[in-house]
């Protein structure tokens, strides 16, 4: 039987790492991307081989309706995997309102609205495995970073709420909590901070997106069929 998943942010590393990863175990993938329409042909590219259905979706979800650009191309579906998202580095004293209602709604309104418009899709199969990829400053929080903690934060409620909500419906719901992966979004940091990150993480490297997008697959299989509700560090033991 065909499994349908859509990725949003599947532009991004962590975001191909997962479609490439999915694609190869039989998915069928919704690709969600903002700009990046030239990353999203090199992925297609990539999944080609693989045989699958794999359909891009453009949405700008910086904007409080991204979600409605969405959810009207998903047909069938299987799982949710919430990869879209940004940094903001800064004093908070110096955040403009708008940068922060970008960042709440690429983190947490839209992944909402978009997994409240397809639930049905879900509940209506009685199976499905919803997985948000958060940040390991959701879970402690960091200076100069206080509104993208506090968006990764929310994400963790959500996550721990829906799961209760929908646990009887067959649905699990999970977060992984990656730490400092490398990523495109770590280019905005010098290599003289990247070695200073690097000499605090006790396994003494970055993660790999492919690592994060094996935890995916492994929370959206049956070997993880009473798993639900939890937040999975993956961060080197940088924070326990």
């Amino acid at each position: 039987m065909k499994k349908y998943a859509l990725i949003t942010g599947a532009s991004g590393g962590i975001g191909q790492a997962v479609a490439y990863n999915l694609a190869a175990k039989g998915y069928n993938l919704y690709l969600h991307y903002n700009q990046n329409e030239e990353s999203i042909r090199v992925l297609l590219d990539m999944l080609s081989p693989f045989g699958g259905e794999y359909m891009p979706i453009s949405a700008d979800l910086a904007t409080s309706d991204g979600y409605k650009r969405v959810f009207p191309h998903i047909f069938s579906l299987d799982a949710i995997v919430h990869c879209s998202g940004n940094s903001q580095y800064g004093l908070l004293m110096d955040l403009e309102q708008k940068e922060a209602e970008a960042l709440m709604n690429v983190h947490v309104l839209n992944p909402l609205m978009i997994t409240k418009e397809l639930l049905p899709k879900l509940l209506s199969k009685g199976s499905g495995s919803i997985v948000v990829i958060t940040s390991i400053w959701g879970q402690t929080g960091a200076a100069c970073e206080v509104a993208y903690s506090t968006a990764k934060g929310a994400q963790i409620a959500f996550v721990k709420s829906l799961s209760k909500e929908v646990a009887l419906n067959g649905i699990r719901v999970n977060a992984i909590a990656p730490g400092a992966i490398n990523t495109p979004m770590m280019e905005g940091f010098s290599q003289d901070e990247v070695d200073g990150i690097t000499d605090e993480i006790p396994m003494g490297r970055l993660g790999q997106p492919d690592e994060i997008a094996k935890a995916v697959a492994f929370l959206l299989s049956e070997d993880s069929s009473y798993i639900t509700g939890q937040i999975l560090a993956i961060n080197g033991g940088w924070y326990t």
